[in-house]
């Protein structure tokens, strides 16, 4: 897995600090200055930076970043200054405590965050939000497609591939949908929920092999709505997780209208992660760049910010 932002060689954060500000003082700002420095940075590196900056001005880097730019690009820029966890906390905390639930950003994040990122992010949210996420969660959903979150919040998949259950659990998913009438849905829970990566993977073949399709063609036909939904993210995500944030991207930006919530928090939280894997699938699956396909999307200093966090044309 391969990020487009790489920690900064000759990196000071004291001399960053300095340069923010001075693009910050006088007259207007030096947005390019920003968003030049700002993407070109690590998050930890950034963190340092606003240690460093509250240091010399006695002011939050965030706040003064806030007052001088504005629209898509100051939350861009925000996102960026944020840490991981706490940006997919904040993220959560957004989707379940609005009007309604933005199910998709909980589906997003709770299939493709590894283990160890999902017990980081329920640390962080409950420092920072005083509340338990899997309560939260609870309070916001039903029914199987709850049971699926909160298996996936638990972060406890089982270890590797255990050989003698590969064929019972792709008989019993096949049993529990194409071979039955109605679903039998806590099979599919406990079985995608909690195995291993590449135990599923060998599920996955050894179901094609019975059913005669893809196990997503069965989810697909079995389920509805958001438990559908949360199924096929978690099997695409098995299958390849830069594959699912290419999907993702492109229909951020493809369907109508452009989705900027989606695209700002894909490319701000997989930037240091699989970005140029990212980038390689989107060009294998669309046929277009995922650079060129943003410049077409967007604009101004915003547009600026996504194609340095893209790192790049394909």
């Amino acid at each position: 897995m391969q990020g487009s932002v790489k920690p900064y060689v000759n990196f000071n954060a004291k001399h960053d600090a300095e340069v923010l500000h001075k693009a910050m003082k006088g007259l207007g700002t030096d947005e390019d200055t920003v968003l030049m420095l700002l993407a070109s940075r690590t998050n930890e590196q950034r963190q340092q930076i606003k240690v460093a900056y509250k240091k010399a001005h006695g002011k939050d880097l965030v706040s003064a970043l806030k007052s001088e730019l504005g629209g898509l690009f100051e939350d861009l820029i925000v996102a960026l200054m944020t840490p991981r966890s706490l940006f997919d906390a904040t993220q959560l905390h957004k989707a379940l405590k609005g009007a309604g639930t933005n199910d998709e950003v909980l589906i997003e994040i709770l299939a493709s965050r590894t283990e160890d990122e999902i017990k980081d992010i329920t640390k962080v949210y409950k420092k920072e939000f005083g509340g338990k996420l899997e309560k939260d969660v609870c309070s916001d959903t039903t029914g199987p497609y709850q049971k699926m979150l909160v298996i996936l919040l638990q972060a406890s998949r089982d270890e590797g591939v255990d050989e003698g259950k590969i064929e019972k659990d792709a008989k019993d998913l096949y049993a529990a949908g194409e071979g039955k009438f109605g679903t039998d849905e806590e099979k599919f829970i406990n079985i995608l929920g909690n195995r291993s990566t590449e135990h599923l993977l060998e599920v996955f073949a050894a179901y094609k092999k019975i059913a005669g399709c893809d196990i997503e063609n069965s989810i697909e036909g079995e389920t509805t709505g958001n438990l559908e939904n949360l199924l096929i993210a978690v099997v695409k995500c098995t299958k390849s997780v830069p594959a699912f944030f290419a999907e993702s991207l492109y229909q951020s930006m493809r369907c109508a209208g452009t989705d900027d919530e989606t695209l700002m928090r894909i490319m701000v939280s997989r930037s240091e992660v699989d970005m140029l894997d990212i980038r390689a699938a989107f060009k294998k699956k669309y046929g277009a760049s995922l650079y060129t396909t943003i410049q077409e999307d967007t604009a101004g200093d915003y547009q600026k910010a996504l194609l340095y966090l893209c790192g790049g044309q394909d």
